[in-house]
């Protein structure tokens, strides 16, 4: 089988990450090109060598897209590559809380012909929910729960004391929009767990800062015409960036590995 190249926006946590694990796969995929802002360009270029090209635009002959920078990058990166008909896959899913964006984007890939794949990211469980919407969902909750420190930088500081914080506190109740409208760089998970079920404005989200817990906790309660189901996931944050799953790098990998392996899942 061929090698599969790509295009990379972004090169935090997230992006290193997942670009030093690459090697797993023997070749199969390849790191073509690298998007980062203008100011990054020179200094990963010499960072990386020659093997990848470091730019601050999406080359126009790129296969496949995966986003992993922030909510701005969809605007700035994949809204133009959805048009021009370059496959693309994101990260970023409370980007989509932004009224319109969804049907910006699924308007630009069909300009493109081509489709935009929203990652589960840190949550599972998401084939079984957005298979449930199917026959009618009639509630859908999600919890977060993070030890204080993830919600550090975030909104949470101005509504209890992070650093002297002995039990666990509510930061946020509301709708899945104003979740990832208000914590963009947290509340993904609770933006993708919408789309698969209830949508944005229906599903219930609360956010806990627990100083009792080390990991990013996510749980899913829905109930609908398919029955119910609960999920609880204990998800270890990445070492450099305590506010992401390292469960989210790996589902972008499984996006990339099933793009070359003979059997998919």
């Amino acid at each position: 089988m061929k090698t599969q190249d790509f295009t990379l926006i972004g090169y935090g946590a997230i992006g290193r990450a997942l670009h030093q694990r690459l090697g797993q796969f023997g070749g199969a995929l390849r790191l073509s090109h690298l998007v980062v802002s203008p100011a990054r360009v020179a200094a990963l270029q010499a960072e990386l060598g020659s093997a990848v090209q470091v730019t601050d635009q999406v080359p126009e002959q790129t296969d496949l897209l995966l986003e992993c920078a922030g909510h701005s990058a969809l605007i700035a990166h994949v809204l133009p590559a959805l048009a021009r008909g370059t496959e693309s896959a994101v990260l970023s899913i409370g980007a989509l809380s932004e009224v319109g964006l969804p049907e910006r984007l699924q308007a630009a890939a069909e300009q493109g012909g081509t489709q935009l794949h929203l990652l589960a990211g840190a949550i599972g469980a998401i084939d079984a929910l957005a298979a449930a919407r199917l026959a009618g969902l009639d509630s859908v909750v999600y919890t977060g729960r993070k030890p204080p420190a993830g919600w550090r930088g975030s909104p949470a500081e101005q509504v209890v004391s992070l650093d002297t914080l002995t039990e666990p506190a509510v930061i946020l109740q509301a709708s899945a929009r104003e979740a990832a409208r208000l914590y963009p760089k947290n509340a993904n998970v609770a933006a993708t767990v919408s789309l698969a079920g209830l949508g944005l404005d229906r599903t219930e989200v609360r956010l806990i800062a627990d100083p009792g817990v080390s990991e990013n906790i996510h749980e899913v309660e829905a109930s609908g015409a398919f029955g119910q189901f609960s999920l609880r996931m204990r998800g270890k944050p990445l070492a450099d960036n305590p506010k992401t799953s390292a469960l989210t790098v790996l589902s972008a990998l499984r996006f990339l590995h099933n793009r070359v392996a003979g059997i998919t899942l």
